[in-house]
């Protein structure tokens, strides 16, 4: 247990009202009672020891991952990474190398088609990679961080023009955290972070900028199965590119960056022939510059597309630059984690959803459920963002602005905070009015959400409505599980076009009911 968790336990335990000398009468309880052994004191030393020897290696890798990504690319090149590493202690390490390459690519099947190693995928390299030489394990990765510390130089104007960019791409994630479920401020980062870097790093070019997603085409499937619908653009272009359609039989180069799942760059527009024009003015200026970047999920495949062009900038001969293209794969990578981020919040919240109309009809003793979601607030500090009220009716009111609650500002809402910190149940009551706070976890069991259930002036609820509460928000819970285990890297992808929001929204609430329809299985 830790701190927070075990104050919780004792809380809830003690309840209310409960006067200070009993209280008091526990601890000394507690204190006589509670024995320790030498092997149990061992073991929990360890432990930590172990944990905090793990992130601090996991901090060291990380900031080796920077140092060689020094244009914020988001992912290294497989080869390039082997290439430096075939020359660590000779032959052994050329061996050790090829063993743990082996190893890496049956563990990310997509190194094989793509050969970019993201940081987990890095850092599982070279763990790989140690773990073949005799001797300690620690030790050798020291050596390994050592090894390629030193291969890697970065002048000081290249070390802060990648500080610029870092800064500028958490800046999409940051908009992904605290922005809801809304796409929009997310774009708005994007769109930013270019034009940003296109005045510090970019000789000032004038670009346009926009974003495509794939999507299902259902209206002219004869057209192809996918199209391209565009999202997000550069605030010039919005009256002629926002909300279009590019379908496969259109002339462009966008499929062909989808397809290959590699950049395409076409330095002379006006010499390639088959590029599509949304602005018609456009046809007949034809010079400048076009890029087209796949977006990758996780799992390396391709939902969409970043285009950039140069066709409004009055200089001719305005191209991209390799740096330039560089970062631009950066932003690709942080707006995909961005809109993933988002895509997974708007899962839970059809959980959630699903969850609350199941229970409504079963438990007439709630009044009300409120759900959070956990954001990051000021000064390193986290929000819970209200998203879902529903009343005794069954009636829900999902927030599309969701109101945002902080510690300091909601002292008579302290239990929800509370609930988050030690990511348990905790039961309290305010004016009379009792209060069950359960969280939802993530993977490494951090408060997700939570949901706030209200049930009145009653101390507990009904025997069978507490079941059907229980079964509820373990069906919920499992359902979070499951949708936060398939955005993991590791996890082999279920689904095709990933920009399908709304098709995977519904699954994320047939969920729900695959998990509880199992449960039932199992009780008979």
């Amino acid at each position: 247990l830790t701190l927070p968790q075990f104050v919780q336990l004792m809380d809830n335990f003690i309840g209310e009202d409960i006067p200070l000398p009993t209280v008091k009468r526990l601890a000394a309880f507690i204190k006589g009672e509670y024995k320790q052994t030498e092997e149990e004191k061992m073991k929990q030393l360890e432990k930590a020891h172990h944990m905090a020897h793990m992130a601090q290696r996991k901090q060291l890798l990380e900031a080796l991952f920077e140092k060689w990504d020094s244009n914020a690319c988001g992912s290294l090149d497989l080869e390039e990474v082997v290439a430096v590493l075939s020359t660590f202690k000779g032959d052994m390490g050329k061996e050790a190398l090829m063993k743990a390459k082996e190893r890496l690519c049956s563990q990310y099947p997509q190194l094989s088609r793509v050969g970019k190693l993201s940081p987990k995928a890095f850092q599982t390299f070279l763990e790989l990679i140690a773990s073949k030489f005799t001797g300690n394990e620690d030790e050798t990765i020291d050596n390994l961080v050592r090894f390629l510390t030193t291969t890697v130089e970065q002048s000081h104007t290249k070390s802060l023009q990648s500080s610029a960019r870092r800064k500028w791409l958490q800046d999409i994630q940051q908009a992904a955290e605290t922005g809801g479920t809304s796409m929009e401020p997310v774009y708005k980062a994007v769109i930013k972070a270019l034009t940003q870097d296109m005045e510090a790093h970019g000789d000032n070019k004038r670009i346009s900028a926009y974003i495509a997603l794939l999507e299902e085409n259902r209206l002219s499937p004869e057209q192809g199965q996918a199209v391209l619908r565009y999202v997000a653009c550069t605030a010039d272009d919005a009256p002629y590119v926002l909300n279009q359609v590019l379908h496969r039989d259109m002339k462009g180069v966008s499929f062909a960056a989808v397809d290959q799942g590699k950049p395409i760059y076409v330095p002379r527009v006006q010499h390639h022939g088959n590029i599509h024009f949304w602005n018609p003015d456009r046809k007949e200026e034809r010079r400048g510059s076009l890029l087209v970047l796949p977006l990758y999920d996780a799992h390396w495949r391709v939902f969409g597309i970043l285009g950039l062009d140069t066709l409004q900038d009055p200089c001719q001969k305005s191209i991209f630059l390799t740096h330039e293209i560089t970062f631009y794969e950066g932003v690709c990578h942080a707006f995909s984690k961005a809109y993933h981020h988002i895509c997974m919040r708007e899962n839970v919240l059809q959980v959630a959803v699903t969850a609350l109309d199941w229970l409504y009809p079963r438990t007439p003793s709630i009044h009300t459920v409120t759900t959070y979601l956990v954001t990051p607030g000021k000064d390193k500090n986290y929000a819970l963002c209200r998203v879902i009220t529903t009343d005794n009716t069954g009636q829900k009111e999902i927030h599309s602005s969701p109101v945002v609650l902080l510690r300091n500002e909601n002292l008579l809402r302290d239990y929800l905070f509370k609930c988050t910190d030690s990511s348990e149940v905790t039961l309290t009551s305010v004016y009379g009015e009792h209060h069950i706070a359960v969280p939802l976890h993530d993977l490494s069991r951090k408060t997700l959400g939570i949901f706030d259930i209200s049930i009145g002036q009653h101390k507990k609820l009904p025997r069978q409505e507490q079941k059907d509460l229980q079964k509820m928000l373990k069906m919920a819970q499992a359902a979070c599980s499951e949708i936060l285990q398939r955005s993991l890297e590791e996890t082999q992808p279920t689904q095709v076009l990933e920009a399908e929001r709304a098709a995977n929204v519904k699954h994320a609430g047939i969920l729900f009911h695959r998990f509880m329809l199992q449960e039932l299985r199992e009780c008979f």
